[in-house]
């Protein structure tokens, strides 16, 4: 979506001080706006109309490039509830602009994966996993995504760990929560190279112009098991 600034209205914005209770440094003194959030955009009226009728919305969000208290910014982080199959909410992002790194950990704490993504990468995050989003890069990122509106993101885990199971410090280096007694060594990962049975690979917005029916997935994944099929 080409012309989001023409239509995004005003954004919800994050605060440092709603980051505080995630940060490795919790006496961390940051403050002000630290990212912005533009939620339910459409192009079209018809377009808006098709995505209610899927129960879904296309969001984006800009971050800036900072450090918070020697971290790279991020996002707070989250994890879906499940549906009525069983099956945790997936989430398809896509970067516009900059670079993300995008922080996974199953709910179990039987992985934790980084996902590196740069401008035109498309990244699903599978049912099941939490995440949170990190600018590492010296530019804004702007990403999009699509998702169901049919629940409420879950902040509590995260907020009672301090955050998610590694820091990504402003050095380059990931860093254990000790909040976590035990963790699997991280995995790095190429976007391209994780999920290769995922078919969303183009302009994310295109999906929604083309009435693209696979984003059924976003509330019926245990519809779409091959979307979210692991390399190896």
């Amino acid at each position: 979506m080409e012309n989001w600034r023409e239509i995004a209205g005003t954004p919800e914005l994050r605060y440092a001080e709603d980051l505080r209770a995630v940060l490795q440094d919790r006496e961390c003194h940051c403050r002000g706006p630290v990212y912005s959030m533009y939620r339910d955009l459409a192009a079209t009226t018809e377009d808006r109309e098709w995505m209610a009728s899927l129960a879904i919305r296309f969001d984006i969000t800009c971050i800036p490039p900072a450090t918070l208290c020697g971290e790279w910014v991020k996002t707070k982080g989250h994890y879906h509830p499940e549906n009525f199959a069983g099956l945790g909410y997936p989430e398809i992002y896509q970067v516009f602009e900059g670079e993300a790194h995008y922080l996974l950990q199953k709910r179990d704490l039987s992985e934790v994966i980084l996902v590196e993504a740069g401008e035109g990468d498309t990244v699903v995050v599978p049912p099941g996993f939490g995440h949170v989003t990190i600018n590492p890069g010296q530019r804004e990122l702007v990403m999009a995504n699509l998702v169901s509106g049919e629940f409420s993101s879950e902040y509590g885990f995260y907020e009672a760990h301090q955050g998610a199971a590694y820091y990504e410090l402003s050095d380059g280096r990931l860093e254990k929560n000790p909040q976590y007694p035990s963790l699997p060594h991280p995995i790095r990962v190429q976007a391209a190279a994780f999920l290769p049975g995922s078919p969303f690979r183009g302009p994310l917005y295109d999906l929604v112009m083309e009435r693209d029916r696979r984003l059924e997935c976003l509330n019926h994944p245990e519809r779409f098991g091959e979307f979210f099929s692991r390399a190896g």
